[in-house]
């Protein structure tokens, strides 16, 4: 079996990051390729895609693809059988009372974000792909906690986390040595889905954001997401399935 990578041997090591253009995804791609990696970026949106380029240089390939597609996922696979996955991908929620939503606006993140947890990661397993291999997927506070204001999202967010540890389950009994993972980082404005949340509540709550927001404690920042990914696919141990993240740091979810 593969050892683990640890930040000494990233060199050389491939990373797919889903949502890479924005976000949190911006976020990891650049701890990963800081620790050495080379990362290959996918996202819907090739002028967001093209910045992160920009920024990181040529340890960072850009790829248009849609995350949430099967062949996608199988095709990059494939394509560069990389040792760190990371999926955060994800559908902007409309921000409306369960009243105001639509059957299609509600359902949203099923077909976008737990689609994507699905694909990737039975892909993952059938392949399956080499022993220590990460797969890291992205789910959210919400899903603990419940987002009344953002239709299936929460729910959605949930099934992602629990996609991750059916498959941690189905990688053990295999013996596989495929270690998969969800991180569920709290709400934070840094983010464009964050910041139209954090409106969303604040009106409905009658504060302003910036209220609200302080009232929540300290902020996560991408560029914490991003570390704290790095430290999963670069722990000498086991990681537990499933981590809650706040701005304090990671933590095992009971």
């Amino acid at each position: 079996m593969n050892e683990p990578i640890t930040p000494g041997d990233l060199d050389g090591a491939t990373a797919v990051v889903t949502g890479a253009g924005r976000g949190f995804g911006r976020g990891i791609a650049a701890a990963l390729t800081a620790a050495g990696a080379h990362v290959v970026g996918v996202g819907r949106t090739g002028a967001a895609l093209e910045k992160v380029h920009a920024e990181l240089g040529d340890a960072f390939t850009p790829v248009v693809a849609d995350a949430a597609d099967p062949a996608t996922a199988a095709r990059l696979l494939d394509e560069y059988r990389p040792r760190i996955i990371v999926l955060c991908a994800g559908a902007m929620p409309r921000m409306s009372p369960v009243q105001e939503q639509t059957w299609e606006s509600f359902s949203l993140n099923w077909n976008v974000d737990v689609a994507q947890a699905f694909h990737w990661t039975q892909e993952a397993l059938r392949r399956p792909l080499p022993p220590g291999t990460s797969v890291i997927a992205i789910s959210s506070g919400a899903a603990i906690n419940g987002s009344p204001l953002s239709g299936g999202y929460a729910g959605a967010k949930a099934t992602v986390r629990l996609i991750t540890s059916y498959a941690a389950a189905e990688s053990e009994r295999a013996g596989l040595g495929i270690e998969f993972v969800s991180v569920l980082p709290q709400l934070t404005p840094l983010t464009d889905l964050g910041a139209a949340a954090v409106a969303a509540y604040a009106a409905q709550q009658g504060v302003d954001a910036d209220t609200f927001v302080r009232a929540r404690g300290p902020v996560l920042t991408p560029e914490q997401v991003g570390a704290s990914v790095l430290a999963i696919a670069t722990a000498a141990e086991p990681v537990h399935h499933a981590n809650t993240l706040t701005a304090a740091g990671i933590s095992p979810l009971a």
